[in-house]
């Protein structure tokens, strides 16, 4: 199966860069990095496909064209290439991530696991936390802060689940919000070998610093530009979740794959960036939860507009958002998706 990891980066060739390629080469996985208006004027790394701004520019997709620089989601045209050369899965993380070997391992999109079915908001990190950790917070970046401390629910026994889109978690300084980082201690670290999906109504942000998606759910890796780096792969993850549910799909947590030893931040900057979500997740996770979809995967493109236009409807995004999603369908059905 074709997997191509994908990663943003603004940044020169760094140890973490030359462990993922070295990595992708081993597992035979293509490696796809896309640049931005910072980035070096050349960039050379044995097993990387590097798209620079002007390379995005050239490459015949509308959203390269349209697509604001100095924004993450400038990795949207790298997704796209990697589907127009025809990989069946995505990886995806980020220049801080330091590869362990499994995060090269082939894994299922079909997985026999327990399950979260209680509905509502799920602080899913405390279910990856030793008995003795549970004494300190920790919660994922985007969940909502009344939400820290609520009870873990029961887990359903095994069972076999569809889970096209995956998050693996990060051990030593996880994905955690400003108000974390500000307040509370690190490193943290997880329990190995655990994975645990999402029922449908059950909700969790996840990111995009770990994350694998199969050809069935590509649709939904598209990242909003017209929202704050912080929120971006965090909203991204409210929709795909909601859309998720609408083709009978599970979303699957796992225990890291990664350790992250993080770039250089302005907590006070990410804290500023972040009061969107602290403001609006749960009413956008209500609001999402709300709409009146139509079920299957042959819905997923026009409900996938649906979600940002009530997204942008509500103030969260701005008009120019479904233009770029509209640039975004246009390409992604050029490079030959069809809903299956």
């Amino acid at each position: 199966m074709k997997t191509t990891l994908i990663v943003t980066s603004i940044h020169a060739p760094n140890p973490v860069m030359h462990a993922l390629a070295q990595g992708c080469q081993a597992a035979g996985y293509d490696f796809i990095l896309a640049g931005d208006s910072k980035s070096p004027d050349s960039f050379a790394l044995d097993g990387c496909h590097f798209l620079s701004l002007e390379q995005q520019r050239q490459s015949g997709f509308r959203l390269g064209l349209s697509s604001p620089i100095k924004h993450y989601a400038r990795k949207n045209i790298a997704y796209l290439q990697a589907i127009a050369q025809g990989t069946q899965c995505i990886l995806e993380t980020d220049d801080d991530n330091w590869p362990r070997a499994a995060f090269f391992a082939p894994r299922s999109r079909m997985v026999e696991t327990v399950t979260v079915q209680q509905p509502g908001w799920l602080n899913v990190y405390g279910l990856f936390l030793q008995p003795d950790d549970h004494a300190l917070p920790l919660w994922p970046r985007g969940l909502p802060l009344d939400a820290v401390r609520q009870s873990l629910p029961p887990l359903t026994a095994m069972q076999s689940v569809d889970c096209p889109i995956q998050q693996g978690l990060a051990d030593e300084n996880p994905d955690v919000d400003a108000i974390y980082r500000l307040t509370l201690p690190l490193p943290r670290n997880f329990i190995a070998d655990r994975q645990i999906a999402l029922g449908e109504g059950v909700w969790s942000p996840f990111n995009s610093q770990n994350t694998l998606w199969w050809r069935d759910a590509f649709p939904l890796l598209y990242l909003p530009a017209t929202c704050s780096f912080r929120m971006t792969d965090i909203w991204r993850s409210f929709v795909a979740q909601r859309l998720a549910w609408s083709c009978g799909w599970r979303v699957l947590f796992f225990s890291p794959t990664v350790w992250q030893e993080r770039n250089e931040h302005d907590l006070n900057r990410d804290f500023q960036d972040e009061v969107p979500g602290y403001l609006h997740n749960a009413a956008i996770a209500a609001g999402l939860a709300q709409l009146n979809l139509p079920t299957g995967t042959a819905h997923l493109l026009d409900n996938l507009h649906t979600c940002y236009a009530w997204l942008v409807e509500q103030g969260h995004m701005q008009p120019l958002e479904l233009s770029l999603l509209q640039d975004w369908i246009f390409d992604l059905t050029q490079c030959g998706w069809k809903a299956p």
